[in-house]
């Protein structure tokens, strides 16, 4: 079926006339060792020569049998090993990646010529707005490309662990990602009040040291430094998930462009896809420098980098002095109250829509996280199967194809947005609905009942792009619902029944097996997208009401 699939999209890309060199297992760029032993199982070459310096032309040179092109033989090449197979793979969704963007671009030059009447009517966007997406999007792409530096590597990174002569289990892994989820759960709403207090931008700062901490923490051998730098990064997170929004939505509050913060969030998160993409390849390479470890040393450059770039130029904001100046006069005692815990929660269980934003975030990322435990073993055991016990899984290079996807996701989302009378709350209804129905696909491709690489794959690959999709849109329903004087108390809120459930599946990983994990995921996935339905029927009403 794998190589069908690889077929099927290999020949589709020679017949429109592209020439592209697919990279062999010995040169592969943070290939290991092993790999790059791994001797040639193919006659065919694949090379682009350039000449001239005017004219460049690509020649596409495949050793010819009898005269005959064998393009057999280019497949056979592609599909021979597990690098060569995802390689091919991520150069295919890469393509795709930029079809669907060139598309998009030419249709929306065909639309706005066909009105250019309409073009002087067009409101110019305010230059502030350009300058904070600037500030912006610079400190939080290079944090989050220290983030996702680990992502590929963390699960085998634990796993690679050995005490008392025997290897960590995944059980032993799982309780370890469990300290972190229980760090954010108890720690987490008490953060985001010193973040609401304190500065958004001192949060962000904070999230950078936190989780550089969390990082050197993974190279210890140590099972209680293990437990504890876990925990640490699981308080790094609370920060990640809320500073730098909650920054964003002060600063485009204070600027008043805060109508254009979807726009802005479906930049951040269409260029993190793009980040995680080149994360996962620089990861990969420093684990093939460095082993398994590798990618963490890398993840402490970049984290290092967006908290210097947010240090210089993010100015301080604070939920407290916003409060504060919107209400001069109020009294010391009431100013003190403002950005309780209590008072946060008073709001959430007093607002209806508010909760219904919480359930989804709680319910897909809870999802989610199942699903970063167990997509490495689902992927690795396919791998086996297909290829042979032993068979290196390039962890980066799959990392990186998800990441693709996801890339497309956002793309899609951005796209839907345009629409005419497009509501957020429509989207992100039918995006869950698919989100759903993947990891519904991916529980019963890997309960045993076949071992599709191809299958598994694609179902996995169908709900990374619905990730993508969801972070631009959780993105907007938040700064559409929840109030920004308690931002990130409330979202540290949302991230209490979230820990709950991951808390909960992890503890009975071992009973569930990874099928029944992924099936609890799609469940999960089910509740979210009637909660996002209801969601979306208040909107439409009240939209009507208008």
């Amino acid at each position: 079926m794998s190589r069908c699939l690889a077929t099927l999209l290999l020949t589709s890309t020679l017949a429109c006339g592209t020439a592209f060199a697919l990279p062999h297992p010995t040169s592969v760029v943070g290939s290991s060792p092993a790999s790059r032993a791994v001797s040639r199982t193919s006659s065919t070459e694949l090379s682009l020569s350039l000449s001239g310096s005017a004219a460049k032309s690509l020649a596409l040179s495949i050793p010819r049998a009898g005269g005959q092109t064998s393009i057999t033989n280019i497949i056979s090449s592609a599909t021979a090993n597990p690098v060569a197979l995802f390689d091919s793979l991520l150069v295919v969704l890469a393509m795709g990646a930029v079809g669907f963007k060139a598309v998009d671009r030419i249709a929306s030059s065909s639309s706005s010529s066909s009105s250019s009447s309409s073009d002087a009517m067009k409101e110019e966007k305010p230059a502030e707005l350009k300058s904070l997406q600037i500030k912006f999007l610079a400190a939080f792409w290079l944090l989050r490309c220290g983030y996702w530096m680990s992502g590929p590597y963390v699960v085998p990174a634990y796993k690679s662990k050995v005490f008392g002569g025997v290897e960590a289990s995944m059980g032993l892994v799982s309780k370890i990602f469990l300290s972190g989820f229980a760090a954010t759960a108890i720690f987490g709403p008490s953060i985001g009040q010193a973040t609401d207090k304190y500065g958004r931008k001192a949060g962000t700062i904070a999230f950078a040291l936190l989780y550089s901490l969390g990082c050197a923490s993974i190279k210890s051998n140590t099972l209680w430094m293990l437990f504890a730098g876990r925990a640490v990064v699981g308080c790094a997170l609370s920060l990640l998930f809320s500073a730098p929004e909650a920054w964003l939505a002060g600063e485009a509050s204070r600027k008043n462009v805060s109508k254009y913060l979807g726009e802005t969030f479906g930049l951040a998160y269409t260029g993190d896809a793009l980040v995680a993409i080149i994360a996962g390849k620089l990861a990969s390479w420093a684990a093939g420098m460095r082993g398994v470890t590798g990618p963490f040393d890398l993840s402490i450059v970049f984290l290092a980098a967006g908290a210097v770039v947010a240090g210089l130029f993010w100015r301080e904001n604070k939920a407290v002095t916003a409060a504060t100046s919107a209400s001069s006069s109020d009294d010391s005692g009431k100013g003190a109250k403002k950005g309780s815990i209590k008072e946060a929660f008073d709001i959430v269980r007093g607002d209806q829509k508010l909760m219904l934003v919480g359930a989804v975030q709680s319910l897909f990322e809870a999802a989610m996280y199942v699903f970063i435990l167990q997509w490495p073993p689902a992927i690795a055991g396919a791998v086996s199967a297909y290829f042979g016990e032993g068979a290196m899984t390039p962890f980066g290079t799959i990392f990186s194809c998800f990441m693709t996807c996801s890339l497309l996701g956002s793309l899609t989302f951005g796209k839907l947005l345009k629409r005419k009378n497009s509501m957020t709350e429509s989207t992100a209804t039918g995006m869950l609905a698919a989100a759903a129905a993947s990891m519904g696909a991916g529980a019963y491709l890997t309960s045993g009942a076949t071992t599709s690489l191809a299958g598994i794959m694609g179902a996995l690959c169908l709900y990374e792009a619905c990730v993508g999709m969801y972070f631009p849109a959780i993105g907007t329903l938040r700064s559409k619902y929840v109030p920004d004087e308690q931002k990130s108390v409330i979202l540290s809120l949302f991230g209490i029944p979230l820990n709950t459930l991951v808390v909960l599946a992890y503890l009975f990983v071992k009973e569930l097996g990874m099928s029944g994990a992924l099936g609890v995921s799609s469940a999960a996935l089910a509740i979210a997208t009637g909660c996002m339905a209801k969601l979306h029927s208040i909107a439409k009403k009240e939209t009507a009401d208008a």
